[in-house]
């Protein structure tokens, strides 16, 4: 097999092949159909959680219906009072994409800005200061939604908004189908990144479970500063996968990632009290012992390294408690020296061979 493209993430961070370039090969059926809601309807639905903005940051922003994690609200005031002056004067506006999930919610795919300006001048505010129209026509400046005549305010709320729903009717199991439409669609210029449309798509307790563990002091010596793409994230949940179900492993590796957070999402195969006791151990061990370059083979984070230590400490760790501490360091050194191993952490990295047989030196060398 060819070797993968080795790019390094946000500036340097993170050598490891371009996952975002691996193809899923795999046919859906997939049922699509239009639907027209007035505006107060989708505030109503936004409000209730039945219509849901996926996050893609750190860091959602308090009182919105949302789940995963979000970038930021990226349209300025002026656009959000022309977005409502268009409703206003019944001008026709660009439709939303919803997605149908199994519980009957429906997940924003294409549409968020829109949504979220209307959820906030209805509840009235914008970033924290009152919501009022300012570049509009004069007979609407300075109002907010209270303050609107009563029959402007009616045909704002019976404004409607066309939106494309969209369901996957099979593979029955997953959402996998909905994950390549994550991946086509450009969120404010920038396509988005494997793990950022997961923590949107497979939202739940898994999801902020590793939100939780990615702000473990002792991680974050280890992996440097925050990644806004969430490759940090991505990393905790390869160690996961790699570490339980790693017997199964097939390429595409975004596909085998997808599938453990999919299978996981609410923390019903491994339980939030099993995923972070073996993260925050393996973690405490690797920062104690070995350094915080241990993930390191120069100055970029090594992705393979990663992974591949943390499975083999993890292994060590459940085999029995009583670890001589100085070992440790020793067997990592030692691993190092291992020619077959350094070839497998630089090259065609998510080979299934090669994701084989470091895991097995790793725990090898560390048992």
């Amino acid at each position: 097999m060819g070797e993968d493209v080795q790019v390094a993430s946000n500036a340097g961070e993170v050598d490891d092949f371009d996952e975002a370039a691996e193809v899923i090969q795999t046919e859906y059926s997939i049922t699509s159909y239009g639907a027209d809601y007035p505006v107060d309807g989708l505030v109503k639905r936004l409000g209730q959680g039945d219509i849901i903005i996926p996050l893609f940051n750190l860091e959602p922003e308090p009182g919105q219906s949302t789940v995963g994690f979000q970038r930021e609200f990226v349209w300025k005031k002026s656009q959000c009072d022309r977005f409502i002056e268009s409703l206003l004067l019944g001008l026709p506006v660009p439709g939303i994409f919803l997605v149908k999930e199994s519980n009957g919610k429906h997940l924003v795919l294409d549409g968020q800005q829109r949504l979220r300006t209307l959820q906030q001048f209805y509840e009235g505010l914008f970033q924290g200061i009152e919501f009022t129209l300012d570049n509009v026509q004069n007979k609407w400046k300075g109002k907010t939604y209270k303050t609107l005549h009563p029959d402007d305010r009616r045909r704002l709320d019976d404004s409607i908004i066309h939106a494309i729903v969209v369901r996957q009717d099979e593979p029955s199991e997953d959402q996998s189908s909905i994950y390549l439409i994550f991946e086509r669609l450009n969120s404010g210029g920038t396509l988005l990144q494997p793990q950022e449309i997961r923590v949107a798509l497979y939202h739940g307790q898994f999801a902020g479970l590793l939100s939780e563990l990615n702000s473990n002091e002792k991680w974050r010596n280890l992996y440097g500063r925050k990644s806004s793409r969430l490759k940090d994230l991505e990393l905790i949940l390869r160690f996961f996968a790699f570490y339980f179900e790693s017997n199964i492993y097939r390429r595409p590796m975004k596909e085998f990632l997808n599938n453990f957070m999919a299978s996981n999402k609410n923390c019903t195969k491994y339980s939030n009290e099993i995923l972070s006791n073996l993260f925050n151990k393996t973690i405490d061990l690797i920062h104690d012992n070995i350094g915080p370059r241990a993930f390191r083979l120069r100055n970029a984070v090594n992705a393979a390294l990663l992974d591949s230590i943390m499975v083999g400490i993890a292994v060590r760790l459940n085999n029995g408690p009583d670890i001589v501490l100085n070992d440790l360091g020793q067997s990592y050194q030692n691993l190092l020296k291992d020619l077959d191993y350094i070839k497998v952490v630089e090259k065609s990295t998510a080979d299934e061979e090669n994701v084989k047989m470091r895991l097995q030196l790793a725990i090898k060398y560390f048992s």
